[in-house]
């Protein structure tokens, strides 16, 4: 379900403007989880959505769901990750950098498109891989 109900043409919009549109509904789907899962003082929910944000946990979940993608997608995440950005974050590696751009573009593309049960599907998918890296993380 789109918020902004106006037709466009996905697949006519640039990487970036499909990664800027994905940042953010990969940050609010992140937040919304949060909240549903518990409630927590915004401070706390803030630090867990910034784990899940960062380029590194996009990257490590890309490459996790890549084989599930299609050629389409494959096609979109290239695109993103081959993207020319004007800036690289301090604390990022630059392959995870253009990893998570990727990401941000395929799930801007996926919303954009109205593919919703499709990018639900690879969200949950990710969601799994950022618990299972928990888990490890707590047994460490």
């Amino acid at each position: 379900m789109r918020l902004y109900d106006k037709e466009i043409n996905a697949d006519m919009l640039s990487p970036l403007t499909l990664a800027f549109t994905g940042d953010a509904v990969f940050s609010l789907f992140i937040r919304e989880m949060l909240v549903c899962d518990a409630n927590r003082p915004v401070g706390q929910l803030h630090k867990l959505s910034v784990q899940s944000v960062k380029a590194s946990a996009q990257a490590r979940a890309m490459r996790e769901i890549m084989p599930m993608l299609t050629d389409t997608e494959l096609s979109v995440f290239k695109r993103g990750r081959n993207a020319h950005t004007s800036h690289t974050p301090k604390n990022q590696s630059g392959c995870d950098y253009h990893y998570a751009t990727g990401f941000e573009a395929l799930v801007g593309y996926l919303y954009l498109k109205n593919e919703e049960e499709r990018l639900n599907r690879l969200l949950s998918e990710v969601i799994k891989i950022f618990k299972d890296d928990e888990s490890e993380n707590i047994k460490e």
